[in-house]
């Protein structure tokens, strides 16, 4: 008779570290879910002012990233932190890398709401229109 008992870890009872937990406004109704990598280069100024259809969940794997959300001032995260957005009709400003020396990589994973992009570039007239609701920098 052969045993066939398994010798299982128990890594895993201590694997998990929380790096952030949050209550998202919402979530879209039949939403889909997107997880990206983004990778910019040493000192790349990253995507222009831009929003997402529903929130969005980062975590910083390489670098810095300079990270900017209408109404909050800008910020540093750095590889091992996370961060988030609401998504919706905030308009994330910045996302760059904040280093001219290394290289950032992030990943990033989005709810979308259906029928709707999921990274929408923010006109410069709206910009303009908007220009109170950005933080003082």
């Amino acid at each position: 008779m052969t045993d066939t008992t398994e010798q299982r870890s128990t890594a895993w009872q201590t694997a998990l570290t929380m790096l952030q937990e949050v209550e998202p406004p919402f979530v879209p109704e039949s939403f889909h879910v997107m997880t990206v990598v983004v990778e910019y280069p040493a000192g790349d100024p990253g995507a222009p002012p831009h929003r997402h259809s529903g929130p969005a969940f980062g975590y910083v794997v390489e670098g810095e990233m300079l990270f900017e959300l209408e109404g909050e001032p800008p910020r540093v995260i750095k590889a091992g932190e996370s961060f988030w957005e609401p998504g919706g009709d905030v308009i994330h400003y910045q996302d760059g890398n904040n280093r001219s020396d290394v290289p950032v990589r992030f990943t990033v994973t989005m709810l979308c709401a259906p029928g709707q992009e999921m990274f929408v570039l923010v006109p410069e007239d709206e910009l303009a229109a908007r220009a109170d609701r950005r933080a003082q920098r």
